[in-house]
């Protein structure tokens, strides 16, 4: 099958529902052997490693089996949606991949500040405290996933069953309030 034809593009719909109503292994490994080398490819011409696009792969392949259910032909084809899937994982690892871990992260002592910087750092923080608690509570429950929950907008998403469009929109216009907030 390919994905380009309307007759193939039912095909992968009907495999993708045998996966979600039957848990059906064949129609799987034929979703498996068609599109995981060529989202391994995208993910390598993207700029990931062999082995980032390997595990990532791997991780989308598993979305699939596991959420095949979330899959919607009324609002993208199978490859769009696994593409999809694939783009967001390749970003979610990124992000794990460039946080530090914690033996990087400095011990012992940190040099004391003075005073002034420390009173300035906390009519800082009660402005920001002050400044988060005027966001629409829609807004401030998504600030405080991203940045204080250290959740990617994906798994956000995946929590509140927002789409990814709206919690990038919502997260964005917080943003925008709090910089003018803080000015």
């Amino acid at each position: 099958m390919t994905t380009s034809d309307p007759t193939s593009r039912l095909a992968w719909v009907a495999q993708i529902e045998a996966v979600r109503d039957r848990q059906d292994q064949r129609a799987f490994a034929e979703l498996f052997a068609h599109f995981a080398p060529r989202v391994k490819s995208f993910l390598m011409k993207s700029g990931s490693s062999p082995e980032l696009a390997e595990e990532c792969v791997q991780e989308v392949m598993t979305t699939l089996w596991n959420k095949a259910a979330l899959f919607d032909p009324g609002k993208a084809s199978v490859s769009t949606w696994i593409f999809t899937i694939a783009r967001n994982r390749r970003i979610d690892m990124i992000r794990k991949l460039r946080r530090p871990e914690p033996e990087d992260l400095p011990w012992g002592p940190e040099t004391e500040a003075d005073q002034s910087e420390a009173m300035i750092l906390q009519e800082e923080t009660e402005r920001l405290g002050r400044a988060l608690a005027e966001l629409p509570e829609k807004q401030r429950a998504l600030i405080e996933r991203a940045y204080f929950g250290d959740l990617s907008h994906s798994e956000i998403a995946e929590q509140t069953g927002l789409p990814l469009g709206t919690i990038k929109s919502r997260i964005r216009l917080a943003l925008d309030r709090l910089r003018h907030s803080m000015k």
